[in-house]
C-alpha cells in the first residue's frame, strides 16, 4: 500500500497543522514530524482516515479520500485522548479489548497465549501506563495487526512516554519488515536522536 498526505493542512494556532507531506508506504517507515501537545494527534488523525484536512490531499493507492477504506486498512496507535488505553487499565485488560475489537476470542487462555508469544507475559498484572516505553508500544501495534484488513499503522507520539527512541524505532522497523507502512509521528528531538530526515519519506526496513 502507498498512502500519501500532500500539503495537509487542519486548524489554526497552538495545534495548526500547517502543509503536512509525507508518503507512508509498506516495507518501511516514515518519520513524520510534528510538535506540540495536540499536533501530532491531529496529523495521525488525518494519515489514519478519521478526520479530514482543511486542505491538501489524502490518497490510498492513487485513490483520493476513499476514507471509509483508509480507516478500515490503517490503524491508529496509541494516539493521545482518542486512541490511547486509559492509564489505569492492566495490560491483559488491554489485550483481552483489543482481540475483541479484532474478532478474536478474548478469553484469559487467548490473552495468556498471545502475550506469552509475544514475550510480555510478565506484565499481565501490570497497569499498562507502568509497563516500559518499548513494550508498550510493542503491545498495542502487534494488538493493531490483528485487525481485518490492517496494513498500515501510524503510531503518535511514543516519544512521549520517555525511554530511548531507538527502542520504538526498532520495534517500527520490525513491524515494516513484515510488509506493514508505517509512520511515527513525533518530535524534533526525537528525530535528533534518531538522526531520521525530516523529508517525511519512508526508511526501508
Amino acid at each position: 500500500m502507498i498512502l500519501t498526505l500532500g500539503n495537509v493542512t487542519k486548524g489554526a494556532g497552538h495545534g495548526a497543522v500547517d502543509a503536512v507531506t509525507a508518503t507512508i508506504e509498506s516495507g518501511s517507515v516514515t518519520f513524520i514530524l510534528a510538535e506540540t501537545e495536540q499536533r501530532p494527534t491531529i496529523v495521525g488523525l488525518i494519515a489514519s482516515g478519521r478526520m479530514r484536512p482543511a486542505s491538501g490531499v489524502v490518497t490510498l493507492d492513487d485513490v483520493q479520500a476513499d476514507w471509509s477504506n483508509i480507516r478500515r486498512r490503517v490503524a491508529l496507535v496509541d494516539a493521545p485522548e482518542v486512541c490511547e488505553p486509559a492509564p489505569n487499565v492492566t495490560v491483559a485488560g488491554v489485550t483481552a479489548e483489543e482481540l475483541m475489537f479484532a474478532g478474536l476470542p478474548s478469553n484469559r487462555a487467548a490473552v495468556r497465549r498471545l502475550l506469552a508469544q509475544l514475550d510480555l507475559a510478565e506484565y499481565s498484572k501490570d497497569s499498562i501506563s507502568t509497563v516500559p516505553p518499548r513494550h508498550r508500544v510493542r503491545l498495542l501495534t502487534e494488538l493493531a495487526t490483528l485487525r481485518a484488513e490492517v496494513d498500515g499503522l501510524i503510531i503518535v507520539s511514543p516519544d512521549r512516554h520517555g525511554g530511548s527512541p531507538t527502542e520504538w524505532w526498532d520495534t517500527a522497523l520490525d513491524l515494516a519488515a513484515r510488509g506493514l507502512a508505517v509512520a511515527v509521528v513525533a518530535g524534533a528531538a526525537s528525530a535528533a536522536a534518531l538522526g531520521v530526515s525530516n523529508s517525511n519519506k519512508g526508511i526501508e526496513a
